[in-house]
């Protein structure tokens, strides 16, 4: 089963990708079409052409998340996936796979800047005696990888280090390294690792400040890139757990209760093409060596010199060279943290727009694939979708404004008979619907899939359940707004040459001052309050 599967992935890729593209650009059109039956001059107008064109260009962003839920379902509903990395840890009889692991060790690396080292350690720490139960620790060694600039946290990393290094019993085996010099942020110092030891490792586990995963997850990472020589990466799925707040508890519910299904709708479409999160993934470290060593981009910052979000490149880097990656979304026991306010997420954005906008430039790269091109437009789309909503609430309100402050033109071909303003209701109705089908399903998709399998008992039953999809949903409604506004900005401001810089995260529960709040959110009520009443002014109905 696996043997031929295994050989003959690009090809069921390739036609699933010509699949999913038809399935997403189909409904767009469609919908496209009946926008411009719901306008009032049925897009005859360079406004009207204009809400078009950006209303299909968010439809189709949207339709996309359908499709991904839907081939997702499709895979999680049956009992088996054979068509996941993982399913190599089995043997015919269905039982664990025991592939000793043998050859040089495999480095579990932990960058670090300006972080909580003492939170730092206690993840390592948890890490590493979880891993000494599985009884392959000898075949793991760890690396604390410090890029702190400031001297009084140097020597409070290396003293935690060397006291959670005597308590764990653990010399020789949890090593930590300081940087003189901190070129090209993590991706320079995960390289720098590389040229001091790569030689001595096959693999590498890269990990974030706020990751941990159990020993059990690391030691089939390393089973699964031994049996399988041609792979070059495989990303684990992390889960968000620990935070407490508002925000992060939602977004922990997200992403256990919806996460599955998108993971697996993307396994389904890229199998061995996948993509590289930057963390919680293993990565065989001679071709990473050889291929993805990674160039300053043309023109000044924000969008020239060194490349921010590495990891997307890194895995086309691979791929181009010919080495597979995968994403192992059905291996459990990978876990990290999420922002605990609304601005701490909104802050770390501001860096990842700046970085997923610099792939544009990496679109006309040699040798790269359709998808790995593809994958590169989807990832800056994912903050470009922002500003594009952003514009469409502009056009819209034009043209509503249009309408309410001039006159209709009754005879615009000076013929005998007036042409009366119509309104197609029944179209308005059917855009509406279909939009919030294709916006909602994935909700009810996870609901009715966890429903069946019985998974609603990790959730607290089936009523919180519900309560917590209803809960998301309206607090995401009120949000997304205040995404998008801020969204638009920083690509606009990158795209006018303002650099986000990049600065340590804020990963302690924390409440926010109403005075920041008011600081951080007050322009932008003003704007929608502003907006709005001038919108009732020009076209009250």
């Amino acid at each position: 089963m696996t043997t031929d599967y295994y050989r003959n992935w690009p090809k069921t890729a390739s036609r699933r990708q010509f699949i999913f593209m038809a399935l997403t650009a189909g409904p767009t059109v469609l919908a496209a079409f009946l926008m411009a039956q719901t306008l009032p001059g049925r897009g005859n107008n360079p406004l009207e052409i204009a809400i078009i064109i950006v209303f299909a260009i968010l439809f189709g962003g949207i339709a996309q998340g359908f499709w991904l839920s839907f081939f997702g379902l499709i895979t999680l509903a049956r009992r088996a996936d054979p068509e996941t990395i993982s399913r190599c840890l089995k043997n015919e009889a269905d039982l664990p796979d025991q592939t000793p692991l043998s050859g040089r060790p495999t480095a579990v690396l932990v960058p670090i800047c300006q972080e909580d080292i003492v939170r730092v350690m206690a993840g390592v720490a948890a890490i590493y005696e979880s891993l000494d139960r599985t009884g392959q620790l000898p075949h793991f060694e760890f690396f604390i990888l410090s890029d702190s600039r400031s001297p009084d946290l140097w020597v409070e990393e290396e003293t935690v280090w060397a006291a959670f290094t005597e308590k764990l019993g653990a010399a020789g085996r949890i090593h930590y390294r300081r940087r003189r010099v901190n070129l090209k942020r993590k991706s320079g110092n995960i390289a720098d690792f590389c040229r001091r030891w790569g030689a001595d490792f096959e693999f590498m586990i890269v990990l974030d400040a706020d990751s941990v995963m159990s020993g059990r997850t690391l030691v089939d990472l390393a089973r699964l890139m031994i049996k399988r020589p041609k792979v070059g990466l495989i990303q684990t799925v992390p889960v968000a757990v620990m935070k407490t707040s508002p925000l992060a508890r939602l977004q922990q519910f997200c992403g256990q209760a919806y996460g599955p299904l998108f993971s697996a709708g993307l396994n389904w479409l890229l199998l061995g093409g996948a993509i590289f999160w930057g963390h919680n993934a293993i990565i065989r470290i001679r071709p990473f060596m050889e291929h993805c060593g990674l160039p300053r981009l043309s023109g000044l910052g924000p969008l020239g010199g060194d490349i921010m979000s590495h990891d997307f490149v890194e895995s086309a880097l691979l791929k181009r060279a010919g080495w597979e990656v995968w994403l192992a979304y059905d291996l459990e026991g990978s876990y990290e943290e999420v922002p605990t306010t609304l601005l701490d997420e909104l802050k770390r954005d501001q860096r990842w727009c700046q970085g997923n906008l610099q792939h544009l430039k990496v679109l006309w790269a040699n040798g790269l694939s359709l998808t790995q091109r593809l994958l590169f437009l989807n990832g800056a789309f994912s903050y470009l979708s922002a500003f594009f909503w952003f514009i469409a609430l502009i056009l819209s309100s034009l043209e509503a404004s249009l309408i309410g402050l001039t006159a209709h033109n009754y005879f615009p071909t000076m013929g005998l008979f007036p042409q009366w303003p119509t309104w197609t209701g029944q179209w308005t109705v059917v855009l509406l619907c279909a939009t919030a089908l294709f916006l909602f399903a994935p909700k009810a998709m996870a609901l009715g899939l966890m429903l069946t399998k019985g998974d609603s008992r990790g959730f607290g039953g089936r009523t919180r359940l519900l309560a917590g999809i209803v809960a998301e949903t309206v607090f995401s409604s009120i949000t997304a707004p205040i995404r998008m506004l801020f969204h638009s900005k920083v690509a606009v401001l990158t795209f006018m040459g303002s650099s986000a810089g990049w600065k340590s995260q804020n990963r302690a529960d924390r409440a926010v001052p109403l005075k920041e709040a008011l600081r951080f959110h007050g322009g932008g009520m003003l704007l929608a309050l502003t907006w709005a009443a001038l919108l009732i002014k020009s076209n009250p109905s």
